[in-house]
């Protein structure tokens, strides 16, 4: 039966959005975090900065009420990412003070600016940090404001924007999970 629903989900005549793909980073902790490490779990990815007076921490406020809302049904079976644009800012002591205020399983990741550029890319992700910016200068960082949801393969599932509810991004999770698990019998 699973060899059944396999095959009908890959004959499927439409298709997920090239969204996600090969990065390498750096975690806070200064481990190396490449976009394997996005296996085995649900995700939710993020990129933003943490420089940023309001539109990001209010994103990951609303990851973190998200994934403790999640993990009561579904258990730890998430991993929230962070992942910043503004790599001459945002070391890893300063993405991990920023993080403290967030859901604890957050994983913040950096890299220098062309590893940035290469996951933005991946993601379709927009941002306007200059290249050779000074870390003491007073720059603006725009970047798009999305929260990717991620299967426990690393492929692509939704993109949330800055409207979407909490509330909501919960319902399109449960229901993401609910037809995983009637696909592969499993929850990740």
């Amino acid at each position: 039966m699973l060899e059944e629903r396999e095959k009908e989900r890959s004959s499927r005549q439409y298709g997920r959005p090239n969204v996600g793909g090969p990065f390498s980073l750096t975690t806070h902790e200064g481990k190396p975090f490449t976009e394997k490490d996005l296996e085995g779990k649900w995700s939710m990815v993020y990129f933003g900065f943490a420089n940023c007076p309001d539109i990001c921490p209010a994103e990951l406020d609303k990851m973190t009420s998200v994934v403790n809302t999640v993990q009561k049904e579904h258990g730890d079976i998430f991993l929230p990412v962070f992942i910043t644009v503004d790599p001459s800012r945002d070391l890893p002591h300063r993405i991990a003070r920023y993080l403290e205020d967030f859901h604890p399983s957050f994983v913040g990741l950096y890299g220098d600016y062309e590893a940035t550029k290469a996951a933005c890319k991946k993601y379709r992700v927009y941002f306007s940090t200059p290249p050779n910016a000074d870390p003491n200068g007073d720059y603006l960082v725009d970047h798009s404001i999305f929260v990717y949801l991620m299967d426990p393969h690393g492929q692509f599932v939704e993109a949330f924007g800055q409207a979407t509810s909490a509330e909501d991004v919960v319902g399109k999770i449960n229901e993401t999970i609910q037809e995983w698990e009637k696909e592969t019998g499993r929850k990740v």
